[in-house]
């Protein structure tokens, strides 16, 4: 019976949460609503999830967050510093293939977001075997050695946290 009214907890707590933060007022009619809405959508949307997706470690979670948001700033400041002071000539994009070893559709799309979000790296593609991923790289001297970062910075740990 719970299950049927929260197909998704995590995902009613979430759209609840978001509902009450974009109000901006913490009323009862507000609340009431979101709760509404948090237990609608999620009933409504699944039978269009076929899985829930599959956590192995979720205590590595913030330690992954972390590491990320450390990425971010430091791609920042690089890519800012490519921006001001690399001349064009000295650029070296490049197209990176990934291997992956990922098979979750879940873990998947949260390395390719990782990917997206750290300036100057973009996810592009996914191969229709879903074996790798295409990403291009603002600049990337020995795109090999990206390739092996992004394997074993989060790719790994990504290993580690879905089952």
């Amino acid at each position: 019976m719970i299950r049927r009214l929260l197909p998704h907890p995590y995902l009613s707590l979430m759209l609840a949460l978001v509902w009450m933060l974009l109000v901006n007022r913490w009323a009862m009619g507000s609340l009431v609503f979101a709760l509404i809405v948090g237990l609608v959508v999620p009933m409504l949307t699944a039978p269009y999830w076929p899985d829930n997706a599959r956590l192995k470690a979720p205590g590595r979670i913030p330690a992954y967050l972390a590491i990320v948001l450390w990425d971010i700033l430091r791609a920042c400041l690089s890519v800012a510093r490519i921006v001001l002071f690399m001349p064009r000539a000295g650029l070296r994009p490049a197209w990176v293939v990934i291997p992956l070893e990922l098979r979750q559709p879940e873990a998947i799309t949260t390395l390719a977001a990782t990917i997206t979000l750290t300036p100057g790296t973009l996810s592009c593609d996914l191969s229709e075997d879903g074996q790798s991923l295409l990403v291009h790289c603002l600049h990337a001297p020995d795109p090999e050695a990206v390739a092996a970062e992004i394997v074993t910075r989060y790719q790994s740990r990504l290993k580690e946290i879905f089952a």
